[in-house]
């Protein structure tokens, strides 16, 4: 259960500022608030190509426990979010490469991709373990397939999204989850499992 500072912490970032996030999570509902996979799946046509080109990036990772989400972790996650998002300018693919999929490192623009991306690494160079940032598949409601960054911690999952300036719990978005990196191996994706059956349609 989170400790009665952290709760605090969280009511106070809200409202010192209105990009600010509430903290979304029932104590009491902690076995709902993290993701449960379902064996090897595809990995993104994308990602597989990143990983020709930043081999060292798709190893095996150590696994270690959850990130610990204390405030001070908690404000960094949300700064991180909200300073990517601000920095990069929304653009797609086609438009930047002439391509239909590049996952990169963005240079002042990028796709969905690419900030989670830029977030992965920026929040690893400051200490998180990389087996706890996990990029994801995600179908958004339009039916389009979108890539955010989920962090795990030992308060749930919490997703890091472009779209969004908030850092939320994963079931508190409206996505359809369809697969993420596996916490032991950054090269591996596995499916995401909703409610009693594993989801199999993952988008490439």
């Amino acid at each position: 259960m989170l400790k009665f500072s952290v709760v605090v912490f969280m009511l106070g970032v809200s409202a010192m500022s209105a990009n600010a996030n509430a903290f979304h999570l029932n104590p009491d509902q902690r076995a709902t608030t993290s993701m449960a996979t379902f064996g090897s799946t595809t990995i993104p046509i994308g990602y597989s190509e990143y990983c020709q080109r930043y081999a060292e990036r798709c190893e095996r990772t150590a696994q270690g426990s959850s990130v610990n989400l204390t405030p001070n972790r908690w404000k960094q996650l949300v700064s991180v979010n909200s300073e990517v998002n601000t920095s990069i300018i929304p653009r797609t693919d086609p438009e930047i490469f002439g391509v239909e999929e590049r996952w990169v490192y963005p240079d002042g623009v990028g796709d969905c991709e690419d900030y989670a991306l830029e977030k992965r690494k920026r929040l690893s160079g400051a200490g998180l373990p990389p087996g706890n940032l996990l990029l994801t598949v995600v179908r958004k409601p339009d039916g389009e397939g979108h890539a955010v960054l989920t962090v795990r911690t030992d308060n749930g999952d919490f997703v890091l999204d472009n779209l969004d300036d908030r850092v939320r719990l994963w079931r508190s978005t409206d996505y359809k989850y369809l697969k993420r990196q596996d916490t032991k191996h950054a090269g591996r994706w596995v499916t995401i499992r909703v409610g009693l059956e594993p989801i199999v349609g993952a988008v490439d």
